[in-house]
Formats: structure tokens, sequence, C-alpha cells
């Protein structure tokens, strides 16, 4: 399998299990303009390759990521002198820039976000899209698109308000204050919080492999239920499972995990 090459990640898979890794240690892994598109490519790739099953994000470097690249401000107006045609450009360059961290939310395989020290602003969109969270000690989180005079825009506040008590989510919105990893913890943004980075990617590397070990298509299945049914009622999603196992629950994973379990052996399974 031929792994594609980026600029601004580092992508690896081993035993069924991908890590993204942002790639901007220089730049403390701030999502510049080459950055937000590999990300939608990327994941595209991943949700597509039938080989992974579970992705870890992790970043390079001291920082997870310090957010936007404050140098991109000036290219998301467009060049047009016309205010009305400069707010179009913008709305479009918006909207894009969310489309491409959506991927990740798209992604079928689910995506552990492995996180240490900072990660704010567009850092937090970034983790929002994943499936679950993990942090070293020194981590912390901040939307700090407050302090610059701007309304975060590209998922933090559409997501993070599904995952935690909404009035935490104000707090952190209106304040643009610190949530350090203990904390984020105690209100379940963060699942674990481990003492270092390589203990965080040892043990979260143990996690995917795990879950890498279940029947894909169950896992994939699992994934599509709990994001529609975030997004819908318990009576739409109850009848989009019962219409989803009609048709894509696989007899011989289902006999494969069956017998295993009755064996007390590691079933296999095929991508």
């Amino acid at each position: 399998m031929a792994i594609p090459d980026f600029q601004t990640l580092a992508l690896s898979i081993q035993d069924h299990v991908a890590t993204v890794a942002l790639n901007r240690p220089e730049k403390a892994n701030s999502m510049n303009t080459v950055m937000w598109p590999e990300l939608q490519t990327c994941f595209e790739w991943l949700d597509a390759a039938p080989e992974v099953r579970v992705v870890i994000l992790s970043g390079n470097g001291k920082h997870f990521c310090a957010g936007l690249d404050l140098a991109m401000f000036s290219e998301l107006k467009g060049a047009s002198s016309d205010p009305a045609r400069q707010s179009d450009e913008f709305r479009r360059n918006v909207l894009r820039m969310q489309d491409n961290l959506s991927a990740i939310e798209r992604c079928r395989k689910p995506v552990l976000a492995a996180i240490h020290n900072t990660c704010i602003g567009g850092g937090v969109d970034l983790v929002c899209c994943c499936d679950m969270r993990y942090a070293t000690e020194d981590a912390w989180f901040a939307i700090r698109e407050i302090d610059i005079g701007m309304t975060a825009d590209v998922g933090t506040l559409q997501r993070m308000p599904k995952l935690v008590a909404d009035g935490i989510v104000r707090e952190l919105a209106y304040t643009g204050r610190n949530l350090g990893a203990h904390e984020a913890r105690e209100i379940g943004f963060v699942n674990r919080v481990f003492p270092d980075q390589e203990t965080l990617l040892r043990e979260v590397t143990e996690i995917a492999r795990s879950i890498a070990s279940k029947s894909p298509l169950a896992v994939r299945g699992t994934k599509e239920m709990i994001l529609y049914t975030r997004d819908h009622s318990v009576q739409d999603g109850l009848n989009y499972i019962a219409t989803w196992n009609a048709g894509m629950l696989s007899q011989v994973d289902l006999m494969a995990g069956v017998s295993a379990q009755a064996t007390r052996q590691q079933a296999t399974f095929e991508d």
C-alpha cells in the first residue's frame, strides 16, 4: 500500500492503526493554508483505505497545535476591493475550512486525539471532530478567538456543547481562559490524562489496537449510529439502527465473534 506524502502532516500505518501527526513543529503546528486541505485529503484517504481501522491524531514537537496560522487572515477576504465580494470570499473560505475539519468527523474509522502541551483556537476545533481525546498532564486548551476580537467559526462552538455542559463551553468561549488537562478530564472533554507524551502515545496506541481487533464493519456502524443520534431524536436513531443492521450486519463477522467468545480466542476479521 502506497502511503501519501504531505507537507504538513506525517502519516504512518502499523497493525491497522494509522498515526497522523501534525508536522510543523517549528511553528508550534499552527494551521497554515497548506495544512487545512491536507487534513481533508488525508482523512478522506484514511476513510477509503481498507487496511486502516483506527486513526491516532497527534502532534510532532513541543506543542500539539497553536491554532490558526495568523498569516492566513490576510488571505481569507481575497483580492477584490468590493466589501460585498470580500465578505462572500471570506464566507466561502470559512465554509471550506469547516469542511476540511469535518472530514475527520466523517471518517468512518474512529479517530483518537493524543494531545500534549498547547491546544488552542483551531486546535480545539480540530480535536472536537475526533471520537475521543486523551491528554498529557501539561496539556491545556483555550478558545482564544475571543481574545483577538472574533467569534470562533470552524466548529468548536457547534461541537463542544455536544461534549460538555453548555455553561462550561460558554465560560471558556466568553473568557478565553485556559482549561488544564485535569479539569478537562473532570468535565468529560478528555477521556484520560497521562504523565507525559511517551506514556500518552503508548497507551493511546494500545486503545487503538484494541478497537482495531474488533469487526471493522461493527466499529464503523457504531460510529455512524453515535454521530447520527447526536443530531437526531431517539426514535429516529432507533429506526436508523434497525434499518442499518437489516442490511449491514455481517453474518461472517457475527459467527467469528460468537465463536471467539465461546473459545476465548481472538477473532479475526476481514478489512
